[in-house]
């Protein structure tokens, strides 16, 4: 058996970087600085910050601007 790095690798990684860019616009959108994604990298701080993000009051909810400047 062959180890070292190929295609499969590649395609994962493509994917992976390609799955942040949503995560970081839905965050943004929310109020939040995008660069809060990367804990999504760490195992339980994951956990922890979903259910902080989900059970917290958002910036945009208490007036705040999004980061990105959407607007209603």
């Amino acid at each position: 058996m062959e180890s070292g790095f190929s295609i499969w690798h590649l395609l994962i990684i493509l994917f992976s970087l390609a799955m942040l860019y949503p995560y970081v616009r839905i965050v943004q959108k929310a109020g939040y600085s995008g660069w809060w994604v990367l804990t999504g990298l760490v195992p339980v701080l994951n956990f922890i910050m979903l259910w902080v993000f989900a059970l917290s009051t958002w910036p945009v909810e208490r007036g705040g601007r999004p980061d990105d400047g959407f607007v209603d």
